[in-house]
């Protein structure tokens, strides 16, 4: 990516996070259009993600991976232990840790990815990042009730992620997820799931991102009580035996 190509990114990004009302400063976005960079690079070796051309990864990659910031009422900071389940590339992961300065935990199952995203927070320079190589139940009990926040971006239907976040999350912690089109089916049975769990429904807002690129809507959960059952259950339980069906 080139110089000129790189500034006319950065100044897009504060340009279109600025509408949602999220404040970033300059070297904030030089650094997360340099994680893109770096993405996009990584991708002609490794499979990462199907957007590489800059200006998409800008939107669907960067800015999407703010948007929860838009509409998240308190305030994320370095105090706070956040986790990405399912990482991929480092989104939305590597983005949030650089505009919150929070402890950032992101997760895969893929192992390549997360070996490319520790790579990443590397040379960004990022110490309040670590990828990890691990299933959310295993992570769960290593980590019982360790973060403050927990993020999903088109991971898996939401009462699945509800049942994966619910160990992980402090009292009063909030699972964030990020949907296209949701079905009312999947969010009555996010709810049913959400009560076994120990978490209630919070909040649904949606917004359009710029250029045409999508729809998305801001899930928010909230851990309340302790859950019903026992958490986690067993690999792939959440996944073949989902709650809330």
């Amino acid at each position: 990516m080139d110089t000129e190509l790189r500034r006319d990114l950065e100044q897009r990004l504060l340009e279109y996070v600025g509408d949602y009302g999220i404040v970033l400063s300059e070297e904030q976005v030089r650094l997360m259009v340099a994680h893109l960079d770096l993405v996009i690079e990584k991708n002609k070796v490794v499979n990462l993600t199907r957007i590489t051309e800059p200006a998409e990864g800008l939107v669907l990659h960067c800015l999407d991976s703010l948007m929860p910031l838009a509409f998240i009422s308190s305030q994320i900071g370095s105090q706070d232990v956040i986790l990405d389940l399912g990482t991929g590339a480092g989104f939305p992961g590597i983005p949030l840790a650089i505009a919150t300065g929070a402890h950032a935990v992101l997760i895969d199952s893929v192992g390549k990815k997360v070996n490319a995203v520790n790579d990443f927070a590397t040379v960004l320079g990022l110490d309040n990042v670590e990828a990890l190589h691990v299933r959310a139940e295993e992570l769960a009990i290593e980590r019982l009730e360790s973060f403050s926040y927990v993020f999903a971006r088109a991971v898996a239907q939401s009462n699945v992620l509800v049942e994966y976040a619910a160990p992980l999350l402090k009292m009063n912690g909030l699972l964030v997820l990020e949907k296209a089109n949701p079905t009312e089916d999947e969010l009555i049975a996010a709810k049913r799931a959400a009560k076994i769990c120990g978490m209630k429904f919070v909040s649904r807002e949606t917004c359009e991102l710029p250029n045409g690129l999508g729809h998305r809507e801001i899930l928010q959960y909230q851990k309340v009580a302790k859950p019903k059952i026992k958490l986690p259950r067993q690999n792939g339980m959440a996944k073949n035996q989902p709650l809330g069906i």
